[in-house]
């Protein structure tokens, strides 16, 4: 059998207020509300899993209703669920508040309970044996950094890759001082720049950026506009297909993630990860869930002829050597 993807991070619960018409600030705004099981590595985990992938799902949550329904959720998607349970906690949650178009407005992140979730915790039997069953890991910046740090640095002793999501520019801050560990950060533009220290002019100057700070493979989305990805030898940039109509942006970037580390993990090379990855994205964002559950690998390929062929550009001769 093949070894399962270790994904270890959020999974928590999900609201998500929309507006119904014209966003009035400082007002009531008329709307509908939902809430389902979510989180970045949750997500991630989710539709891993639907392409195909046998997943090990590590996350700390409350010993409360909330977390057993992410725990009936993590079950039905097909992932094998470790929580690490706080008995005397309440399970995290994320509010957001969306515009009519699904483009987010302002969010909330009650996540204290993930700061629980130290160096410590990667001592216990169970999570060194899944570490040592494992093909790859992947987690995301909701963990504290100083045990971002620590599963990198062991997952890298055992040979293992260590993939995260940046979350948010304020998570994301948290990986800085662990980059040269990291073996890949799925970032957004804002994301990439708390970690960058500067913005790029233009897309294809994030790897150079992202190299300085010290990190080796990573990918910057900028919603509709160009996606780049690196790593130590190539860049691939690629410009995301239009979509006519958009359900709601949640979980877009966590979809992003498994579809690139699904093709990755399947030998394809970073252009063609960079296709399964946007392919990915716009499936979720045309749902009206942070993850499509009607997600397959058949429905990805059918995805995949609608995304163009990612342009592979030179690099910095400047540069060459010095990475």
């Amino acid at each position: 059998m093949t070894a399962p993807v270790l994904v270890i991070g959020g999974a928590h619960i999900d609201r998500r207020g929309r507006i119904g018409g014209q966003t009035r600030l400082g007002a009531s705004n008329p709307g509908t509300w939902f809430d389902e099981p979510g989180g970045g590595a949750f997500n991630a985990a989710c539709n891993l899993a639907r392409l195909g992938h046998p997943v090990r799902l590590i996350a700390p949550r409350g010993g409360d209703a909330n977390g057993q329904r992410v725990a009936a959720a993590a079950e039905q998607a097909g992932i094998e669920d470790c929580p690490v349970v706080f008995l005397d906690r309440a399970t995290p949650s994320y509010t957001a508040i969306l515009e009519n178009d699904g483009n987010l407005i302002v969010a909330l992140a009650d996540m204290a309970l993930y700061d629980l979730f130290t160096p410590r915790r990667l001592r216990s039997r169970s999570l060194r044996d899944s570490l040592a069953a494992t093909q790859n890991v992947l987690c995301d910046a909701n963990l504290p950094g100083d045990t971002i740090a620590a599963l990198a640095t062991s997952a890298a002793r055992l040979g293992k890759p260590t993939a995260v999501i940046a979350i948010s520019p304020a998570k994301a801050i948290r990986l800085k001082t662990c980059l040269p560990l990291l073996d890949h950060v799925f970032m957004n533009a804002a994301e990439a720049e708390v970690l960058a220290g500067a913005r790029a002019v233009d897309p294809a100057d994030w790897p150079d950026l992202l190299r300085r700070a010290g990190l080796r493979s990573g990918t910057v989305t900028m919603g509709a506009g160009a996606t780049v990805a690196f790593d130590e030898n190539d860049i691939a940039l690629l410009a995301p297909p239009r979509l006519e109509a958009i359900s709601d942006v949640t979980g877009a970037g966590d979809a992003f993630a498994a579809g690139f580390l699904s093709a990755t993990t399947c030998g394809e090379t970073i252009g063609e990860a960079l296709r399964h990855g946007t392919a990915c994205a716009a499936i979720t964002l045309r749902s009206p869930h942070a993850t499509a559950a009607n997600l397959t690998r058949e429905l990805l390929k059918s995805g995949l002829a609608l995304v163009p062929a990612a342009a592979i550009l030179p690099r910095n001769p400047l540069n060459s050597g010095h990475e």
